[in-house]
């Protein structure tokens, strides 16, 4: 067989296997640390798949009315429920362009439709659902660490 020229990495990662690793220096601790860390920063996504769920994005378009206005506090209500059970990750709102996006966890569309008629405002809605394969940001990240 021909090199591949991944011999010393594949040569250098089974060293690194069979020997036990000594953390000497605080600098070795920190970077060992970060390592261990590193491997939960999509920790979302992963806890999603571990109990399979899927990430879903809703857009939503609505007109303003006064009947539409007068059901929105049963509607955030609705809407802090579903933050507080984990099931909208985030819920944005834009007056401007009158639509909303909201990103939430649920095992299907279906479910996700289910999820959206049971709001008070479902009537003056015409929406998107979209499953999500990636979600990234800030918020779905730990803090970056700060040695002493």
């Amino acid at each position: 067989m021909g090199r591949t020229g991944l011999e010393p990495v594949t040569s250098a990662l089974s060293k690194q296997r069979s020997e036990p690793t000594e953390l000497t220096s605080r600098a070795d601790k920190i970077k060992h640390f970060s390592t261990f860390i590193y491997s939960f920063i999509n920790f979302p996504t992963f806890t999603l798949s571990i109990i399979n769920m899927k990430a879903y994005q809703v857009t939503i378009n609505f007109d303003w009315n006064d009947e539409f206005a007068a059901l929105i506090p049963a509607h955030r209500t609705y809407i802090n429920m579903l933050i507080n059970k984990n099931v909208i990750d985030q819920y944005v709102v834009s007056m401007e362009s009158q639509r909303v996006w909201v990103t939430l966890n649920a095992e299907t569309k279906s479910e996700v439709e289910k999820i959206l008629k049971k709001s008070p405002l479902h009537k003056y809605w015409t929406y998107e659902i979209d499953e999500l394969f990636v979600i990234d940001g800030q918020l779905y990240r730990l803090p970056a660490l700060t040695p002493n």
